[in-house]
């Protein structure tokens, strides 16, 4: 299939999604002439904001399902990566030899510069937003986007040279049959993830391996020294070797970050060796370092009301990210934990034992882990206050009613949001407004 030619070609989006990715493809898909049918498993009430982004659009819907019909009779199917791939109708749709692309796929068919990818289990985001961050301090030019929520795709056609790419698994998975990996490759940290989704951890590790399975030897492979996974990747990889740490040089970049956490840190040295790979004089890594604030969602700041503290860490998802958030804290069992959520089966017995040393009290959210949570907090003996709530407002207001001054209310959930919220982002959301009504 001519990818650059799509006109009067039926093309099928399955899975607009909430996040913008899927809209951004629409848009492009629409720019290039193509007949387009969004179809999503979810209603146009919980596809609102993402549909009225479209309204003008010559596009057609199918919503609350999917039609067998319309993965039989289209020229060319855009899978969202959520989307399971051994899904029914994508075998329905490989049954009738009908293409199955995502937006990074085709952005990788058609873009013609450099690319910069970055994965791995948390970090993802807050290293490519840095970097991008530098670039434009360093006034360069370049395309931003895959899993933080933007497609790529609409910046085709602005002739730019370099792209820098956040890379899930899934991404990395619906774009293997291209056999291409970025030029420049960063892994930042690889620990026990969406475990609902693949078979063991094992198969979850393989799939982050496929973002330099292709590379050659005038690519670059960037690898975090201080995890014993991503460390023995590099004895697989063909590209060049460059390893960041926290235990060696640079620490000059370290002493200009003000951002709260050791996840940053790695994430700052992350972006600091891609930044030396595309030629940044290191001033400028300085200077973008100073004027980085960070990304919402991860370990932010909200306010101190009455003496206490309230931090928003929604982005953890995984119990390791948990972790991290409570060492990122000095001081010792201030901590009243808002936590509990999805199972993605995952194990929670190293966060309790984290708890443990931590939290003077937990409060967990509804959710398929949070009585998993709640047993191996008792298993690790934790014997302080664990009290259930059933909404985010109850959370925050007996998370409040345990603190005193001089304590942290941190919302560092280390499960996925589905269920009680509509993703990670909502969850902030709700955690932030009843924090600003606290008086």
């Amino acid at each position: 299939m001519d990818f650059q030619n799509l006109k009067n070609k039926k093309v099928v989006v399955m899975g607009l999604g909430l996040l913008g990715g899927g809209v951004e493809t629409v848009k492009w898909l629409v720019k290039k002439g193509a007949h387009v049918l969004v179809t999503d498993l979810k209603t146009k009430k919980e596809l609102k904001d993402s549909l009225n982004k479209l309204k003008h659009l010559p596009v057609k819907y199918v919503l609350g399902k999917h039609r067998e019909k319309d993965f039989a009779q289209a020229d060319l199917i855009i899978k969202n990566p959520a989307v399971p791939r051994d899904s029914k109708y994508l075998k329905i749709a490989k049954k009738n030899k009908i293409p199955i692309e995502s937006d990074l796929s085709i952005f990788f068919r058609l873009f013609k510069g450099k690319i910069v990818g970055v994965t791995g289990t948390k970090g993802k985001s807050t290293t490519v937003s840095l970097i991008s961050h530098i670039l434009r301090t360093a006034k360069k030019k370049f395309i931003f986007g895959g899993n933080i929520g933007q497609s790529p795709l609409n910046y085709l056609d602005k002739n730019y040279q370099l792209a820098i790419l956040e890379i899930s698994s899934w991404q990395l998975e619906d774009m293997a049959h291209l056999k291409k990996s970025p030029n420049i490759a960063c892994i930042t940290t690889v620990f026990p993830d969406h475990l609902d989704r693949y078979k063991n951890f094992n198969e979850y590790v393989k799939s982050k391996k496929l973002i330099f399975k292709w590379q050659t030897k005038k690519d670059f492979l960037i690898l975090n020294a201080d995890d014993p996974i991503t460390r023995k990747f590099a004895k697989e990889a063909k590209s060049k070797i460059i390893y960041f740490s926290q235990e060696s040089p640079p620490y000059k970049f370290l002493s200009h970050e003000k951002i709260k956490g050791k996840m940053i840190k790695t994430n700052i040295l992350a972006a600091a060796a891609i930044a030396s790979v595309l030629k940044i004089p290191s001033s400028i890594v300085k200077k973008a370092i100073k004027t980085f604030h960070g990304l919402p969602n991860r370990l932010e700041f909200i306010g101190e009301k009455n003496g206490i503290r309230y931090y928003n860490d929604s982005a953890s998802t995984v119990p390791q990210s948990t972790i991290l958030a409570l060492n990122s804290f000095n001081s010792r069992k201030n901590i009243i934990l808002i936590s509990g959520g999805a199972d993605k089966k995952l194990d929670f017995l190293k966060m309790a034992k984290k708890i443990k040393e931590k939290c003077k009290a937990v409060i967990l959210l509804p959710g398929t882990a949070t009585r998993k949570i709640h047993r191996q907090l008792l298993m690790s003996g934790y014997n302080s206050p664990i009290i259930f709530a059933k909404t985010m407002k109850q959370a925050v207001r007996l998370a409040t009613a345990e603190a005193q001054q001089g304590d942290i209310v941190l919302l560092s959930p280390g499960c996925a949001s589905f269920g009680l919220f509509k993703n990670a982002y909502d969850r902030a959301n709700q955690f932030i407004q009843c924090v600003k009504l606290i008086k």
